[in-house]
This record gives C-alpha cells, sequence and structure tokens, in this order.
C-alpha cells in the first residue's frame, strides 16, 4: 500500500502560532512629557486551517509533508500599533476527508463542501496592551498581556472515497474485473486475495452521455469490523457509496452464507450502511445455465433482488447497467 498513488491515511503534525504579547508603553512627544498609555495589541498566531477541495481525490500530497508549523503572531508596538496575525497554514483535502484526534480518537469534522473550511488547530491570541487597562484611577498602567501559547497535536486524516456506486465483496469476487470491463478504469486483476488494496475509481458510460462513478472497494473478510485484514480501513469507504451492489461469484460454495456475513460486518461497522440502497450480483454467470440459477434463486430469501452477470462474455452487463441507473435516479 506504501507504493500507491491512493492515500487514504495520513497521520500529521500541527504546530498553530503563538500570539505576540501586548506593549506597555506611553507616548511620548515634544510638549507632551506625561503622555497616556499607548501599547498596542500582540497580533493572533496562525492557524491550522483544512479547505476541501473537488479537485483531489487523494492524500497523496500530504504523504511526505507532515509537519504543519503556523506563524507566530507579532508583538504589539507603541503609538497603539498592532502586531501582525501569523499566516495560516491552509492544507486542501478531498471532499470526504474526516479528521481526527490521533491521542484521543475524537471525530472532529468531516469536509463535505468544496470551499468549505475548519479551523483544526486555533492559533494563540494576541495579548492586550496597557492601553486596556487605563482607569480613572490608574491612568498610567505598566500592565500588558503575554500572547497565549502555541497548540501541539497529532491529527489524523481519513478518505472515505465518494462514489454513486460500492461494489462489496469478499476478496476475488470479481469486483475489479467488473469495474474494468465496464469503464476505462484499469485496477490490478490477480487470482489470489486482496489484489485490491486501496479503492479504485470508474467512470461507467450510460445512454444519451449520461455516466456514473462506480467505486472497487478492497476485499472484506468476517471480522473486518474490528479491523482485521485492514478491515476498518476498507469498510469506511463504503459509507459514502449511494447504492451497494454485493458482489458474489458463481463457484461459491454458499452464496447465501457469504452474502449474509457481508451484511452483518456492514452492520457491526456501521447499522446505517443497511439503509443503504443495495442488490445482490452473482459474478461468473457464464459457468451457470438456466437450471442451476433457478436452484440458486430458490436457495436465497425470496424478496432478495438478485442479477446474473458475467464480466467476461458481456452477459447481463447491459441490464446490470440499467438497474443501477434506475436505482440512482
Amino acid at each position: 500500500m506504501e507504493g500507491s498513488n491512493f492515500v487514504d491515511y495520513v497521520k500529521i503534525f500541527c504546530r498553530s502560532g503563538k500570539g505576540g504579547a501586548g506593549a506597555s508603553s506611553f507616548r511620548r512627544e515634544k510638549y507632551i512629557p506625561l503622555g497616556g498609555p499607548d501599547g498596542g495589541d500582540g497580533g493572533r498566531g496562525g492557524h491550522i486551517i483544512l479547505r476541501g477541495n473537488k479537485q483531489l481525490w487523494t492524500l497523496l500530497h500530504l504523504k511526505y509533508k507532515r509537519h504543519m508549523h503556523a506563524e507566530d503572531g507579532q508583538n504589539g508596538a507603541k503609538q497603539l500599533s498592532s502586531g501582525k496575525e501569523g499566516n495560516d497554514i491552509i492544507i486542501e483535502v478531498p471532499l470526504g476527508t474526516v479528521a481526527k484526534d490521533a491521542e484521543t480518537g475524537k471525530r472532529e469534522c468531516e469536509i463535505l463542501e468544496d470551499g468549505q473550511e475548519f479551523i483544526l488547530v486555533r492559533g494563540g491570541r494576541g495579548g492586550q496592551g496597557n492601553n486596556h487597562y487605563k482607569s480613572a484611577t490608574n491612568q498610567a498602567p505598566d500592565k500588558s498581556q503575554p500572547g497565549e501559547p502555541r497548540v501541539e497535536s497529532w491529527k489524523i486524516l481519513e478518505l472515505k472515497v465518494l462514489a454513486d456506486v460500492g461494489l462489496v465483496g469478499f476478496p476475488n469476487a470479481g469486483k475489479s474485473t467488473l469495474l474494468a470491463s465496464i469503464s476505462a478504469a484499469k485496477p490490478e486483476i490477480a487470482d489470489y486475495p486482496f489484489t485490491t488494496l486501496v479503492p479504485n475509481l470508474g467512470i461507467v458510460p450510460y445512454h444519451n452521455f449520461q455516466s456514473f462513478i462506480m467505486a472497487d472497494i478492497p476485499g472484506i473478510i468476517e471480522g473486518a469490523h474490528k479491523g482485521k485484514g485492514l478491515g476498518t480501513r476498507f469498510l469506511r469507504h463504503i459509507e459514502r457509496n449511494s447504492v451497494l451492489l454485493f458482489l458474489i461469484p458463481a463457484d461459491c460454495n454458499d452464496i447465501g452464507k457469504e452474502y449474509k456475513i457481508l451484511l452483518k460486518e456492514l452492520k457491526l461497522y456501521n447499522p446505517e450502511l443497511l439503509n443503504k440502497e443495495r442488490f445482490l450480483g452473482i459474478s461468473k454467470a457464464d459457468l451457470l445455465d438456466e437450471e442451476l440459477k433457478v436452484m440458486i434463486r430458490k436457495e436465497l430469501p425470496k424478496k432478495m433482488d438478485v442479477h446474473f452477470f458475467s464480466s467476461i462474455t458481456q452477459e447481463g452487463i447491459p441490464e446490470l447497467k440499467d438497474k443501477i441507473w434506475k436505482m440512482l435516479n
């Protein structure tokens, strides 16, 4: 996974800027030997800010730049001159990025819109100058505030892939083969488990120059909701898909059992995933005759929405695209 251009998880160190100190000074001009306090305020320290960018699809640009240091605010000066604010650090991220505190695991924000901003680490406030402390009983205060200190924290950024259709299944179910056969995507395809370690996206053309986006989600195994087989890293990508296409190959020993395991893993990870539109696709249908298809249907619950197809022979592919399009619209 380290060598991939698709990066969906980074841990970054964020350090905001400290606030500048307020000044303690007095007005001293010719013929005004005892002028009042004129100390300016210190400038705010720079924030660390996340900003959504719809042009980005991965966190690759953060893979080798994991230390973010914002600028400190400048100190206040005489003549009520405020210090300059420290420059903010803007971190642009793809839509669907979730930020968490690395130490507590607390979820802090999710970036869902282009241009949406969130202050990940707030810069220190600048201190007040002595001009703020004058009063009728204290006309020459020498008190001023120091600026607030900088804040340091490790943050985790996780990306949830956005697609119209998510392919859900065990390793070697034929998800990558399907995506390659109906889109221009070229995922790695091999006959061993976990060939796909990161999601692959493909644009599937439809009638009248229309299209939809399909995501090949890495294979899920039993116990994935506990992190087994990098399960939680894979499962989160399912959360932002409109329709879920469960894929089970025709040569599977027990299609019904595999389907129940997949549903169980999704439910244990996030019960809301079961509220999404979903149906079952049985791949490698070229291995089956009509009699076998009827037998398989009988073994599955009557209300289950099942579609047979073959990515190799294209059997059932046009109907599959029609079905997905109707569900999306």
